[in-house]
């Protein structure tokens, strides 16, 4: 008889994960709506909505959404341009009835667009912002005027607050931090298996809290006070907890600049999501594949009810979902789970949950991130070459310094030239072989011709060595640009003729309108004395003409052209003769 498995026993590697990713988020939502000057419940009431609504709509089944701090600069300001925030929810509507249309019409196939380098790039960039913005939570210290734990921020960093942090270290943030990193790093290293069970963020979490409740007890003046713990709005009672929702002002759908402002959201929170499904498929440990069109349909049902009870933009978040991939989890109940914790706890138990020490999250996040931009990642970069590493290291540079968007946006533009570099320089493969007669050039276009080829093939046939025969073969290629076919033009009309140079042109079709030249049979027959070879018939003409089209490519770059002409290869002229 199948023996029943509980739905706990099925899935509590997800729901301890959800667990652990809760306890990060909770903070974080605060601190971004604190930071967007927008009500703090606002914050909750996106995390709850990201993690139940979106988490049920989604396909992914890692990625953990909730407010970003992304779009903090976007919030700050429609909401001192509209002049309400009961109006500003009117734009979150509008940006995710956006995001629903866009999936709908299948726009989250741009991800793919992006090459891995760059994604490579923002995942090491968002690993050293989360490490460097958390270390004055690690270290006790609150900046005056900001909120603490905002180490989902990928809006770059402001290194003047973490060098002032370090004049204020309080002994027991310190110690906490310091604690939970090595649980962190060496609790999945212990041999029982029963102990692995146990997830090392929740452990950091319990331990820190211990800690600081000892010395709190214990009198000691090195005890965390308010301002370095969790910090939750404590309802009296359920008038007010529901007291704390808002309502949009629906007169705003007249306004045009609500409207302007739904766009922006859109767009900015769809493109962050989109790229944050790409990281997070990446760093699936089963490498899901998730699909974009369904992801930007989940966000957008999920901004549109955010905006109708009071929530702030949502967006899926790479940092709460890689939490979530090394805290154990693999199913959307992690991130389900997550949701509802954080509509529970917040209801029913913060002021237990005020008791957690940010320096305990900050154990967690300041690990995570390291596992985001381990140097086993930059060696792996390195060793890919050049066109790899470079794209790579300016995307981790510009996401630490300036923003995600940018970071990517500058990471993705270097890519692209070395792309297009690399498409300048094989626009065709060479050939040259030996025979009694003269020496044979032959060049093959390769299947597409565009104008990026156009210098590399200009300086080869300019190079081509005076006396020789010449072939370009176009017999494979499906495309070759205007640019290109005037360049092969002014080369067999004039060019050709200057130096010398017998030219056959095969392949061309009519449509390209190329002046005629000599036959390939007729320049091979010239390159071989017939006193060597007395009888030569026209079908060995023809079985040269094979041998010629079968043997091995020389790939040239336009760059190399006069060594390789230099260069004669003795089995090819054994063969030719």
């Amino acid at each position: 008889m199948e023996q029943k498995v509980s739905f706990f026993s099925r899935y509590k590697k997800d729901i301890l994960a959800g667990v652990i990713v809760f306890l990060i988020a909770l903070p974080l939502c605060l601190g971004i709506a604190q930071a967007s000057h927008a009500p703090l419940f606002s914050g909750i009431v996106a995390g709850v909505i990201g993690g139940i609504v979106v988490g049920c709509f989604s396909r992914s089944n890692l990625s953990v959404s909730g407010p970003a701090a992304g779009l903090i600069a976007i919030v700050i300001g429609a909401i001192e341009q509209l002049k309400a925030f009961e109006i500003f929810l009117c734009a979150v509507i509008i940006a995710g009835a956006l995001q629903l249309l866009l999936g709908l019409l299948r726009a989250g196939s741009v991800a793919h667009y992006f090459p891995s380098n760059v994604i490579e790039g923002m995942l090491a960039g968002i690993g050293l912002t989360i490490i460097i913005k958390e270390i004055p939570n690690a270290i006790g210290y609150n900046p005056p005027g900001e909120i603490a734990g905002m180490a989902d921020a990928d809006d770059g960093f402001v290194m003047n607050t973490v060098m002032t942090s370090f004049g204020h270290m309080e002994l027991a943030a310190v110690l906490i931090a310091v604690t939970g990193i090595l649980i962190m790093a060496f609790w999945q290293r212990l041999g029982s298996r029963k102990l692995k069970l146990l997830p090392a963020g929740l452990l950091v979490v319990v331990t820190g809290t211990l800690i600081n409740e000892i010395f709190r007890f214990s009198g000691a003046p090195i005890s965390l006070d308010s301002t370095h713990l969790v910090n939750l709005p404590v309802p009296g009672n359920i008038q007010e907890f529901f007291g704390q929702f808002r309502l949009p002002d629906f007169r705003g759908m007249a306004n045009p600049d609500v409207w302007k402002v739904g766009v922006v959201i859109a767009v900015i929170a769809s493109i962050e999501t989109l790229l944050c499904i790409e990281a997070t498929d990446k760093l699936d440990p089963l490498k899901r594949y998730t699909s974009g069109n369904a992801e930007l349909r989940a966000q957008g049902i999920g901004n549109m009810l955010s905006g109708f009870v009071g929530g702030l933009p949502i967006t899926s978040v790479i940092v709460r979902s890689s939490a979530n991939i090394n805290a154990g989890g693999r199913t959307k109940v992690a991130t389900i789970t997550h949701g509802m914790l954080l509509l529970v706890c917040v209801a029913l138990i913060p002021v237990l949950l005020n008791h957690i020490p940010k320096a305990s999250l900050a154990a967690i996040l300041i690990y995570t991130g390291y596992r985001l931009c381990r140097p086993a990642v930059f060696r792996h970069m390195w060793h890919a070459g050049r066109s790899q590493f470079i794209p790579f290291a300016a995307t981790v540079v510009a996401v630490v310094s300036l923003d995600l968007l940018k970071g990517v946006g500058i990471g993705l533009v270097i890519s692209i030239f070395y792309i297009l570099r690399q498409n300048m320089g094989i626009p065709y493969f060479y050939r040259r072989s030996t025979y009694s007669n003269g020496d044979l050039i032959k060049l093959t276009l390769a299947q597409e011709v565009s104008f990026l080829n156009k210098a590399s093939i200009k300086n080869t046939l300019d190079k081509l060595p005076p006396n020789c025969k010449v072939i370009i073969d176009a017999s494979k290629t499906g495309y070759i640009d205007f640019d290109v076919l005037d360049i092969i033009r002014d080369f067999a009309e004039w060019k050709a003729p200057a130096k010398n140079i017998r030219l056959s042109l095969v392949g061309f079709r009519n449509i390209y309108n190329v002046p005629g030249a000599n036959d390939e049979s007729e320049i091979l027959a010239d390159l071989v004395d017939s006193e060597e070879i007395p009888q030569r018939s026209a079908g060995d003409h023809k079985k040269l003409l094979k041998q010629l089209n079968g043997m091995q490519h020389v790939t040239m770059h336009g760059q190399n052209t006069n060594g390789l002409q230099e260069k004669t290869d003795k089995q090819e002229n054994n063969a030719g003769k």
